[in-house]
């Protein structure tokens, strides 16, 4: 059973409605859990003014904050959402607030609604989801605009083709959790893995080389590792899917195949330039995909953050 007590839910300001607490509440009824309203606000006009002192800025902080938290209740009790904890804190950074509430207050699940993002601006300006994804190390739910129906399918996009044990343990991780939501959702598990093509520049620059052959042990290989971590997690063979290309674009198919209600990807944190930039394929995954995604961190993921 998932071990669910403490969910968040991130609000946004900008949203007459709420699907990421409309999202917890549902995982709340089946798990028991109680559910906490987060909202970050925050306008930089309050800090650029110089003519105030500091003990003037926070009192107009607070107030706004105040302001914001009253209206924000009001708004949820005429959408029939009553009895829920309301936190509205003022940060220029969001996602920290989200860090340190969950790290402080033993929250086992941070669910968010995502958006879409501009391709530049995505490399340029990290938003909140990424730095949650590279950050919080508690469970991250982003969740979109589909349902949840009983007997849906949920995939467990999985690395079977990597020797490397710390991708083992996060592919076990990530199809024991799988599991748990299938029970929790009555759902049915697919275990995804995608394998890369032959390199072509292999190809042109080593006449002897057999691609041909190359392709087919690279596939038999990953298909092998999928049949034992399959059997290894009770998952049919008929659920099981190994297709070539990179994960950005195998997964996302996949789902839309099926009509996957949940993806469950691993994600290891970045920082600094690397984070920028390069980025991971949970990230590349997630604006690929019309469904929920739920990001999860490996076995001894260490925040940048601390309680």
């Amino acid at each position: 059973m998932i071990e669910c007590n403490h969910i968040l839910a991130v609000l946004d300001a900008e949203r007459d409605n709420q699907p990421a607490l409309s999202r917890a509440l549902e995982v709340a009824q089946k798990t028991g859990a109680t559910v906490t309203a987060l909202m970050v606000v925050y306008d930089l006009s309050y800090d650029m003014t110089t003519m105030l002192s500091p003990d003037e800025r926070d009192t107009m902080r607070d107030a706004v904050t105040k302001d914001q938290s009253k209206r924000l209740s009001q708004q949820l009790k005429e959408q029939g959402f009553s009895n829920i904890d309301i936190v509205v804190e003022w940060n220029n950074k969001a996602y920290e607030s989200v860090i340190y509430y969950a790290l402080n207050n033993q929250i086992d699940l941070v669910v968010k609604a995502t958006k879409n993002h501009d391709d530049l601006a995505s490399v340029i300006f990290t938003p909140t989801d990424w730095h949650l994804m590279r950050k919080c190390p508690r469970p991250v739910l982003l969740v979109k605009d589909h349902d949840w129906p009983e007997n849906g399918e949920i995939i467990a996009a999985v690395n079977v083709g990597s020797e490397d044990e710390a991708h083992e343990a996060l592919n076990d991780k990530i199809t024991d959790i799988a599991n748990e939501y299938a029970r929790l959702l009555k759902g049915h598990v697919n275990l995804v893995n995608s394998y890369p093509a032959t390199p072509l520049n292999i190809a042109i620059e080593v006449p002897e080389f057999d691609s041909e052959k190359y392709h087919s042990a690279v596939k038999n290989h990953h298909l092998d590792e999928m049949d034992a971590h399959a059997a290894k997690h009770g998952i049919a063979p008929n659920k099981c899917i190994v297709k070539e290309g990179l994960p950005e674009r195998v997964i996302p198919q996949v789902a839309k195949e099926i009509d996957a209600e949940l993806v469950i990807i691993g994600t290891v944190g970045r920082v600094g330039i690397s984070a920028a930039l390069i980025g991971n394929t949970a990230e590349h995954v997630i604006d690929a995909l019309n469904c929920d995604v739920l990001a999860i961190k490996p076995n001894g993921f260490v925040s940048p953050y601390t309680v």
